[in-house]
């Protein structure tokens, strides 16, 4: 027996294009919603890879469609529904276009996304696409006037200046949000193993200010001194590379290293950065499908995903 049951129809799913069937926005200029889901595959890959995640945000979508139909439904992650009564939904503004050969103007249609969405009071969740994708986001968020923290979940410190001749490349993402002013504070969680960084590049990380606490750090002492370090009342930029977390749940990336978080702790290092301030922005990358085992990554960025929605939501309403 070859063929596999419609689990999806016993979930009562319906057909969906969007992030778990929420309304679809075209329109930036007019987006209201208490975040936004959108798709960028491609930023600055480096020329001897190319646009390896660039299926990432068609790949959340798939792997969360079969709940299209249970959005209402009590979401235990979040203690009630994903989106309360009281509260706006998200929104999924489909995927940006893209170039293969012009990584300048991927990088200006991410920013001007990033900038309007934000305009309007609504907080981007930026679906990569490879690690190159924040930083336009991150250099999007100057034009606010506010000064942010940026809390970076991630096997890899990417504080290289330039790799393979890119300075906006994926190994580059903290370098060069160092180096905007509006950022004040940069926290990074789960670094761990062998990445493409040197000794120098996270001793220039240390000396310009950057706190870490690794992957044996986590584990040994727990989240509590990584949330310690968010400044009540601050605006906090959530980058969020997949690979944080164990290959075991996320698979469906190119850099998997043991070691890794759980879903739980990345969701609470979510949920405290909402309590202890306030997430404007957020960005998932390295989502790889190609390389997922039977669908285990897409489910868990997926959740994850709706889970920060309905964070978002709440944060919206306690605000307004």
């Amino acid at each position: 027996m070859t063929d596999k049951p419609d689990l999806a129809a016993l979930f009562g799913a319906t057909d969906a294009s969007t992030f778990l069937g929420l309304e679809a926005c075209d329109d930036f200029n007019t987006i209201d919603a208490s975040s936004a889901f959108i798709g960028a595959p491609c930023a600055t890959p480096y020329g001897s890879v190319g646009a390896y995640a660039q299926n990432g945000p068609a790949s959340l979508r798939k792997a969360i469609a079969s709940l299209t139909a249970n959005i209402d439904r009590h979401n235990f992650d979040l203690g009630g529904p994903t989106f309360p009564e009281s509260t706006k939904r998200a929104v999924d503004c489909g995927d940006l276009p893209w170039s293969a050969t012009d990584f300048a103007a991927n990088r200006a249609t991410i920013r001007d996304a990033i900038t309007k969405v934000v305009s309007r009071g609504v907080v981007p969740i930026l679906i990569g696409g490879d690690d190159s994708v924040p930083i336009p986001m991150i250099d999007a968020l100057g034009d606010t006037g506010k000064t942010y923290t940026i809390l970076q979940i991630d096997a890899h410190i990417d504080w290289r200046d330039n790799h393979m001749g890119e300075t906006h490349g994926l190994s580059s993402t903290m370098r060069r949000a160092s180096e905007m002013d509006h950022i004040e504070k940069i926290i990074q969680v789960s670094a761990r193993g062998i990445g493409s960084g040197h000794s120098s590049d996270f001793e220039d990380a240390v000396a310009w200010g950057a706190k870490f606490f690794t992957g044996p750090d986590i584990h040994r002492n727990g989240l509590a001194p990584a949330i310690d370090q968010i400044t009540p009342g601050s605006e906090v930029i959530l980058c969020i590379d997949i690979d944080a977390m164990d290959p075991s749940i996320t698979p469906n990336t190119i850099g998997r290293a043991p070691g890794g978080l759980s879903y739980y702790q990345v969701l609470e290092l979510i949920t405290a950065t909402a309590q202890r301030g306030r997430i404007a922005a957020v960005d998932l990358v390295e989502i790889m499908p190609e390389v997922d085992v039977g669908g285990i990554g897409g489910l868990t960025v997926s959740r994850l995903v709706a889970a920060t929605m309905g964070l978002l939501a709440r944060q919206q309403a306690a605000i307004a």
